[in-house]
């Protein structure tokens, strides 16, 4: 089967879909607004089904990849809902302590994308942990459209203190050398540019399309950022202007990039708003970046 690109859809139906995802309107009102954007005869439903993610199609490493080794571990998060439950994923046959990172993810939870992500950091020389906000309440429910509606119901203070307990966890693992990255996607990159407010000792920090911080916050940053935007991401990019100036008023150290031309989503390879060579860019920028400041010497 052929992968759909972005190209395959009317933009003002991938300006709904991404309002759709982003809770900003309902399943029905996406189904009832996007038929006049509907391309090759396709129907509200078979549109919506071609957008939505095809996880096992853009799956690159299995979980049980001899590389690596992969386990969901528990942990107290006692500011935060109690307990905590991730993804870690580390390199079967590394040497010596790890740098780590922290992956965080979109608004519908530890789904098999971000798993896949963690994989990936893993093969390239990193622990990577990758918490489940909607643990507290079941955890990812195997559906996108449930985890998004579960997603109503976290409590975001606490659930910003699990992820601050999370980079608390990796910071004194054993098999690590104390120094934590974090990167995030979407929902993810808003609470990675949150926490670099709120951990000074931040090694590194590296959202993707996320929501930008208070300006009263900014700061209190103390990590190196390394910031991904989409091109045509409207409803994000509309808060870059303010950050730029804040970051340059603080003297934070800090690299952007915006891509033309591309979605939000963009690094999400499950779905039709992949981009292919910016996401390698991106992706290959990330770890570089990570290998800079996460790597001992």
């Amino acid at each position: 089967m052929i992968r759909k690109t972005s190209r395959d859809f009317h933009p003002e139906a991938l300006k709904l879909f991404d309002q759709y995802v982003h809770g900003d309107i309902s399943r029905r009102d996406f189904l009832h607004s996007v038929p006049k954007y509907a391309l090759l005869g396709l129907s509200a439903e078979a549109l919506l089904e071609a957008l939505n993610p095809r996880f096992a199609e853009a799956q690159q490493i299995a979980g049980n990849d001899p590389r690596i080794v992969a386990t969901y571990r528990e942990h107290p998060s006692p500011q935060g809902n109690g307990r905590l439950r991730g993804y870690l994923v580390k390199p079967a046959n590394a040497h010596g302590k790890l740098p780590t990172v922290l992956v965080i993810h979109e608004n519908r939870g530890l789904n098999p994308h971000i798993e896949d992500i963690t994989r990936r950091l893993a093969l390239a020389g990193f622990i990577a942990f990758a918490p489940d906000a909607l643990f507290t309440l079941g955890g990812y429910p195997g559906d996108e459209d449930k985890a998004r509606e579960l997603f109503k119901n976290l409590d975001k203070n606490k659930t910003q203190n699990d992820f601050l307990a999370a980079a608390r966890i990796l910071k004194h693992l054993p098999e690590g050398n104390g120094k934590v990255g974090a990167v995030g996607f979407c929902y993810g990159g808003g609470i990675v540019n949150w926490l670099a407010t709120r951990l000074p000792d931040l090694a590194a920090a590296v959202p993707f399309y996320g929501a930008q911080p208070q300006a009263e916050d900014v700061g209190k940053i103390k990590a190196p950022l390394l910031l991904h935007y989409a091109g045509t991401d409207e409803r994000i990019n509309a808060g870059w202007p303010a950050y730029e100036a804040a970051l340059q008023k603080t003297g934070a150290n800090y690299e952007a990039h915006i891509y033309p031309g591309v979605q939000h989503g963009f690094n999400n390879d499950t779905t039709p708003r992949f981009d292919a060579a910016t996401a390698k860019l991106a992706w290959d920028r990330t770890i570089a970046f990570f290998n800079i400041y996460l790597r001992d010497g």
